[in-house]
């Protein structure tokens, strides 16, 4: 058995695993690939399509349908039985190519933004595939990274690791390059193993890959639950629950015709059951769920195409439920591109010229003819040394200069070169030995560098908790005393900074006494000599401005939520619109922990920004809207907004600019960081709702005229007005295109121009049901009807108890032996099935909009739609006058002078629909006016 990598020192592990500190080199890299294969989980066999098509197959609506055909071939009705059956098929095929569009939809998402590792090549860094790492790779670690495979630790510098993912504890694991050889302990506790799924807390370090895909300790736990399906949707429960209960109430409505049919009025009982199966067909909506998931699926690519990538179909539904936005500052509402453009130094402000991390300007007195030289260069020793951040130079891939590391880090980088500082110098004159890295509590960061003298530490961080530290100065040359007053000017400089919307970091050196025992913060960091202040601006990116005054007329509160001083979060947030008040509240991290959470609530009522947040209280502050009801969703892009983002309803973050952890944590990924792309992500998600109740009252109206026909039928004796044929031929056949286009609607113009819906709001509610089958359903119905009575009327059938009641033997329609009275029948339910589609094209037009003016929309600019229509148009025409299609419906030819008033059905729903649309706005104007005065 060969020795486990946990107990073999550094030098041994490279050894083992046939690697160098500088990584492997690229012919390397390949025979590993094709050894090893991918960095990636193997995913579980998919259903085998025979097995999606018979579940389609065999559900009871189905069964119940084929039943029905196999009753029609029993009792030599053929050609319903045929059709009964090819309309099972055909629902089953498109089911399954719906499913399988959502499936490709999310598959395809899934491959835009594949995890990045970076590592040593050839003794360089590089960035990859998460999926391209193999054994022996070099991994370089640093805060809020992903670990892409398990890992043997070779140096670290205050590393911690978040096991959660595979241990489920929450605090993070110390983690040493030192060899572990204590027994009775398992791989996941050893101190210097690092494992795939995990993420780097805090610290850096490097580790040498010995483990891949499902040879990870995250591999061998996901082989056991790959076969567990995450559970559906609240929104597909909600639908799936609709369907039943419709399922069942019709199955039982169909029932009662039956009996009542049979008994009452006394049917044959294959007629009777006939009229049943034609209620339950009517009233059953077959294809609404993979309907439901094909439109999600269109929303979600639709999406992606503007640059917001959501994880999950039904999260866009819940997008426009949103009503708080809790938003980070830096990287989210700035431009993530800090640059240092003042200095402090010396009681003198210098003025640093030059934008992002280009390396180019200069460093000036802001008055002229005063000397800083030598203090600056002290300074830019600090700023160099106490740095993990690299500069990267234009490339054909990314034509500007970029940086790795902390934004700040690179700010302070970019503003020693500017005053001509040689990173490769310093390095040589002050070798690091050791790090503390920064810490959000100290916040604070130092290193210790060796030097001819001994050793230093450099520190930086935030001004008050360096400036605490300090007890000298260096003044013009001098390292003096500091007093009370140069403090208070010092304060002074850093509160006139962050009141412009500058962050500030303070830097300090130390000259360490001789080394008794490991370095710890509080020895280091103590009797430390100010050097001075250094002012960067991260500035507003420029749609965020609109982006929040959407947000105020959607009715959607923001609120930021930043660990940066309160003056510069207040600054930014007046700068792009967010603050309403002169004097808006500005709470400290401190200050939330001694608030209770009824004293929390209260302070929520008012206009409040929220300042030194540390993770859990970002945490805290989502909880405390989400119980007033409030629907959040958190904006982040670091390792620090993980926790909330998991916690919120909805979790977005910045896809170029945000950690491995946030875009684990999230749901949704800005892939352009484009703040303006939220507020579509949201209109997408109001209109998905929107596009929904759509559909559903398409379908709904539809299935009046469909069911009354046979109401009619059993109460009044009136022979059918509609077959179960034809009904299948509008609900999978006509029907089809036209309701689906709806599902495609783009956001109606004001669909931000009102507030969000609640969350317990109901998909179909009263105004719904009472629009779809008593106004919109009892139009097309009263129509058709009467396009079914003029039929007979034409023929000299004026006095209804001619036919009502006849016995009408449609037998020999097959052999043209019809009667008289037969062929008028035939004819009129014909001309009533041409009536339904047509009515149908109007009810469409009118389904696109609940409340506003389809003309908003534009007639002509749903492609989909305007094919849906000329195909139902074309295929009931089909179905008319192609012999064997009109054979199998039971159809006749409609003569041309008929069509004129059929065409007509349409354009008189859809001006009914205007007119009651045009009702309701006429009223609430009224009602405003009312208010005003």
């Amino acid at each position: 058995m060969a020795t486990p990598f946990y107990t073999l020192r550094v030098p041994e592990v490279f050894e083992a695993l046939e690697t160098s500190p500088n990584g492997l080199a690229e012919t390397d890299v390949e025979q590993r690939l094709s050894l090893y294969g991918m960095n990636e989980l193997s995913e579980p066999p998919g259903t085998p399509s025979s097995f999606k098509l018979l579940a389609h197959l065999v559900h009871p609506m189905a069964l119940l349908l084929w039943g029905a055909g196999g009753l029609a071939f029993a009792s030599q009705r053929y050609s319903l039985g045929i059709v009964i059956w090819i309309v099972v098929l055909v629902n089953a095929g498109f089911s399954m190519w719906q499913e399988h569009r959502a499936e490709q939809a999310i598959t395809a998402l899934n491959k835009l933004l594949p995890p990045y590792a970076r590592l040593l090549r050839n003794g360089a860094e590089a960035k990859v595939p998460a999926s391209q790492v193999v054994p022996g790779d070099v991994l370089l670690l640093s805060e809020g990274d992903n670990i892409p495979a398990d890992a043997r630790i070779v140096e670290e510098y205050g590393l911690r690791v978040n096991n959660a993912s595979l241990t489920g504890e929450s605090l993070p694991a110390r983690k040493t390059a030192e060899a572990s050889l204590r027994e009775g302990i398992s791989e996941l506790e050893r101190p210097n193993l690092a494992f795939a799924g995990t993420s780097i807390v805090s610290g850096t370090g490097r580790a040498v890959v010995y483990a891949t895909g499902m040879m990870t300790q995250f591999g061998r736990i996901a082989s056991l639950t790959q076969t567990v399906q995450d559970p559906p949707s609240q929104l597909l429960q909600n639908l799936t629950r609709l369907t039943h209960l419709i399922t069942y109430a019709a199955l039982g409505f169909g029932v009662l015709i039956f009996l009542f049919g049979s008994i009452n009025v006394q049917m044959k009982a294959f007629e009777a059951f006939l009229l049943g199966i034609g209620i339950i067909v009517a009233a059953v909506p077959e294809g609404l769920i993979p309907t439901v998931t094909l439109t999600l699926a269109i929303a979600v690519q639709r999406l992606a195409q503007r640059g917001v990538l959501v994880k999950k179909l039904a999260l866009v539904e819940t997008l426009g439920t949103v009503s708080v936005i809790c938003t980070d500052k830096s990287g989210t509402l700035t431009q993530n591109q800090m640059t240092v453009r003042e200095v402090w130094v010396s009681g003198q402000r210098l003025r640093v010229s030059g934008v992002g991390y280009e390396p180019r300007g200069s460093i000036r007195p802001a008055v002229q003819g005063t000397s800083f030289e030598g203090d600056v260069n002290i300074m830019m020793q600090a700023a160099a040394l106490c740095n993990n951040s690299r500069l990267i130079p234009p490339s054909a891939e990314n034509p500007r200069w970029t940086s790795l590391g902390d934004q700040t880090e690179a700010a302070l980088r970019v503003l020693a070169i500017k005053s001509g500082a040689e990173e490769r110098v310093l390095n040589e004159i002050f070798p690091r030995i050791h790090e503390i890295p920064f810490d959000a509590r100290r916040k604070r960061m130092s290193t210790i560098h060796q030097d001819v003298y001994g050793e230093t530490a450099f520190v930086k961080g935030a001004p008050r908790e360096v400036l605490q530290l300090c007890t000298h100065i260096l003044w013009e040359g001098e390292v003096r005393p500091l007093d009370e007053a140069t403090r208070d000017k010092i304060l002074a400089a850093n509160d006139s900074y962050a009141r412009n919307a500058l962050r500030v970091l303070a830097l300090a050196r130390r000259e360490l006494p001789p080394r008794t025992g490991a370095y710890k913060a509080e020895e280091v960091e103590q009797e430390l000599t100010f050097l001075g202040l250094a002012a960067m601006m991260d500035p507003p990116r420029a749609e965020v401005s609109e982006a929040v005054q959407i947000f105020q007329t959607a009715g959607i509160r923001a609120v930021m939520i930043t660990g940066d001083y309160g003056l510069t979060a207040e600054s930014v947030a007046r700068r792009v619109g967010m603050l309403t008040t002169h004097n808006p509240l500005i709470l400290t991290g401190a200050e939330l922990d001694a608030l209770s959470d009824a004293k929390l609530q209260e302070t929520l009522d008012h206009e409040v920004i929220f300042a030194r947040m540390a993770p859990d209280h970002k945490l805290r502050l989502v909880a405390a809207f989400q119980t007033r009801g409030d629907v959040v969703a958190v904006i982040g892009d670091g390792v620090n907004d993980a926790p909330a983002l998991r916690k919120a309803d909805i979790g977005i973050v910045m896809g170029l600019t945000g950690t491995d952890v946030a875009k684990e944590a999230g749901d949704v990924i800005i892939t352009n960081d484009n703040f303006r792309s939220i507020t579509d992500a949201i209109a997408e998600g109001r209109t998905v709702y929107a596009n929904l109740r759509k559909f559903i009252t398409y379908i709904f109206a539809s299935n009046v005229p469909e069911i009354l026909p046979f109401i009619a039928r059993v109460l009044f004796n009136i022979p059918l007005a509609l077959t179960v044929a034809q009904i299948l031929a509008i609900d999978l056949g006509t029907d089809l295109l036209p309701a689906l286009a709806l599902g495609t609607e783009k956001p109606e113009p004001d669909v931000m121009q009102h507030p969000p819906r609640r969350r317990s709001q109901p998909l179909i509610d009263k105004p719904l049901v009472v629009r779809a089958l008593l106004w919109l359903g009892g139009i097309e119905a009263a129509l058709c009807f009467l396009g079914y009575f003029l039929v007979f009327r034409a023929h000299g059938y004026t006095d209804l108890s001619q036919f009502i009641g006849a016995k009408i033997d449609l037998q020999p329609y097959a052999n043209n032996l019809l009667t008289p009275l037969g062929r008028v029948y035939i004819l009129a339910t014909t001309v009533f099935h041409a009536g339904v589609v047509f009515a149908q094209i109007g009810n469409v037009f009118a389904c696109r909009t609940e409340f506003g003016k389809v003309r908003y929309l534009g007639y002509l600019k749903n492609k989909f739609l305007l094919t849906g229509i000329t195909i139902e148009a074309g295929l009931i025409l089909l179905l008319i006058y192609f012999k064997p299609l009109a054979r199998a419906f039971e159809h006749l030819p409609i003569p041309l002078g008929y069509w004129p008033w059929l065409a007509a059905f349409g354009p008189a729903l859809y001006l009914l629909d205007w007119l009651r649309r045009h009702f309701i706005h006429l009223r609430m104007q009224a009602r405003a006016h009312a208010q005003v005065k």
